[in-house]
C-alpha cells in the first residue's frame, strides 16, 4: 500500500514539475511579446507624421460607437 502512495505522489510531482516548465515558458512568451511592442511602438513614434494619425484616430473612435454598444443597438443582446 505504501508503494502506491509513493507512486502517485511521484507521479503528482511530475505533473506539477511539468505544468511550472510550462507557466514559465508562458511567462517568458508574454515578456518577450511585450518587449517586441515596445519596440514597434517607439518604432512608429519616430515615424513622420506619427502625432497626425494619433489624432486621426482619436477622432475616429470617438465618432463611432463601441463595439458592445453596436450590438445592443443592433437587437443582439443575449436575453
Amino acid at each position: 500500500m505504501k508503494g502506491q502512495k509513493q507512486s502517485r505522489t511521484d507521479a503528482l510531482e511530475k505533473r506539477m514539475a511539468a505544468m511550472t516548465r510550462v507557466l514559465q515558458e508562458l511567462i517568458n512568451e508574454v515578456q518577450n511579446t511585450k518587449t517586441i511592442a515596445l519596440g514597434v511602438h517607439q518604432t512608429i513614434k519616430e515615424m513622420p507624421n506619427y502625432e497626425e494619425a494619433i489624432e486621426k484616430l482619436k477622432k475616429k473612435v470617438a465618432e463611432e460607437p463601441s463595439e458592445g454598444e453596436e450590438a445592443l443597438s443592433c437587437g443582439t443582446d443575449s436575453k
